[in-house]
């Protein structure tokens, strides 16, 4: 099957014949059909496979025949987890729809509104948000969804584990009813399907792989090493390999900062991205590592999902994640649309329980190796033998509590939130349950109302 098999308008082929892509990927052929039919999706493939060309192509040849948006609104929202994600997808939007005569944008926080509220005057055709950046538009009038076709939840998982919930329920709360709704994402886990409930219809399911699998071009290694070896490490595996292009994954911002400048001290440019960092300096250390200006990138996971970078060759660990799903987002930068990579992962003793959870979710055992001049002080031991996976049960979200106009507080707030244990004195301010509170009727002996004290006798 090719790009022309699949019903797409002579402009968007042009686009894509742009960029060299002749055959879709399994979740495109799949998805493309399902969406031109007018059908809700819920879509779930591993990422690099193509997710994002799988929505954006059906939705720029659906709205390509529909009627000019008008102002302030928007024919299609797409909503992702991160700015990185949404600039992403903004410029798939871009490059696919250049041919059209269509408008879009995309909008999220870090950055001035000003302009944002600019753009959407004269109205879009497709709306690329992340949720908060999206409701400060709302709640100032910038954006309305009265023409509003298509929704896209794309990462909803992601979205989850990032506590998005009650934005993504705000959202949804604001749309018509009548739409068309799209959910892809990189797992389909219980909780998705949960949320999956309330938002589509009579679903077509797409699932090319099977959950938390590794692409198959990706290679993976385990370097056995101490703890404090690992920045020395890393830096003889880039000379020694001469890695001209990779990306360093951290688990915290502090760890991304002192890794970056200790690789710029050992002559290794490197910039550091994570969420301390404004908005203007993610991009351009995303912008000076696509264009070679910077060789590696030290990222939090934040970035796991939004950096898309073509035949990226090479992906470190430099610690693994305590989430071990991430693992599989954050080896999925490399070996993309078919092409090879290598993901490799400086391991310690002491993170043998999160290796273990990784090899675990991959069903896999990653193969080891030790570096010359590297040789562990404290070894790595051996993996756990291989258990089967079992289905986990969703999640119970936390039903939302009313909320007080004008920034009231509630009785409870008001109180303390004061227990009803025990010991008296800590149950309440009310007459039936405190002893020491005034009678009804009865006032007190003094103005500050509480128990009076007998002054001394006179001597």
């Amino acid at each position: 099957m090719s790009f022309t098999d699949l019903g797409l308008s002579a402009p968007i082929q042009k686009a894509i014949a742009e960029k060299g892509y002749t055959d879709p990927s399994p979740i495109q052929a799949q998805a493309i059909p399902a969406v031109l039919a007018g059908k809700d999706v819920m879509a779930a493939a591993q990422t690099g496979t193509g997710k994002t060309a799988g929505f954006t192509l059906p939705i720029l040849e659906i709205l390509s025949k529909g009627d000019k948006v008008r102002a302030n609104q928007a024919r299609t929202l797409i909503v992702t987890p991160t700015r990185e994600l949404a600039a992403q997808i903004a410029e798939n939007v871009e490059m696919y729809g250049k041919h059209l005569p269509l408008k879009s944008t995309v909008v999220f926080g870090g950055v001035k509104i000003n302009p944002q509220m600019t753009r959407l005057r004269q109205g879009v055709d497709i709306l690329v948000a992340t949720p908060g950046r999206l409701l400060d538009l709302y709640n100032q009038n910038a954006i309305r969804f009265n023409q509003l076709e298509i929704l896209v939840l794309d990462e909803a998982d992601r979205m989850l584990d990032m506590g998005f919930l009650r934005d993504i329920k705000k959202i949804l709360s604001l749309l018509p009813k009548n739409r068309q709704n799209l959910l892809f994402s990189a797992t389909f886990c219980p909780d998705i399907r949960e949320l999956a409930k309330g938002l589509v219809n009579n679903p077509v399911e797409i699932s090319v792989s099977p959950k938390n699998t590794t692409a198959e071009t990706v290679e993976q290694l385990i370097y056995s090493v101490d703890k404090n070896k690992k920045a020395p490490l890393l830096t003889h595996l880039i000379k020694t390999h001469d890695w001209q292009q990779v990306i360093v994954f951290m688990k915290t911002k502090h760890g991304a900062n002192k890794l970056t400048k200790q690789l710029d001290a050992s002559g290794i440019s490197a910039a550091a991205i994570h969420g301390n960092k404004s908005q203007g300096a993610r991009t351009k250390a995303l912008a000076n590592f696509k264009d070679g200006t910077i060789s590696v990138l030290v990222a939090t996971d934040i970035a796991a999902r939004g950096i898309d970078i073509d035949q990226l060759p090479q992906v470190v660990n430099f610690e693994l994640p305590n989430v071990p799903e991430d693992y599989v987002h954050r080896i999925g930068r490399t070996g993309r649309a078919g092409a090879s990579g290598h993901a490799v992962s400086l391991v310690c003793g002491d993170e043998i329980d999160l290796l273990n959870d990784v090899e675990h979710v991959i069903q896999t055992h990653i193969p080891r190796e030790i570096v010359e001049g590297f040789e562990p002080v404290h070894a790595l031991p051996a993996s756990r033998k291989l258990r089967a996976l079992k289905a986990k049960k969703p999640k119970k979200f936390k039903t939302d509590k009313p909320e007080h106009k004008d920034g009231q507080r509630s009785g409870d707030n008001a109180r303390g939130h004061k227990p009803t244990g025990k010991n008296r004195r800590h149950t309440g301010n009310s007459s039936s349950s405190n002893p020491y509170a005034n009678s009804p009727g009865k006032p007190s002996g003094n103005s500050g109302g509480g128990r009076r004290i007998n002054p001394s006798p006179a001597k």
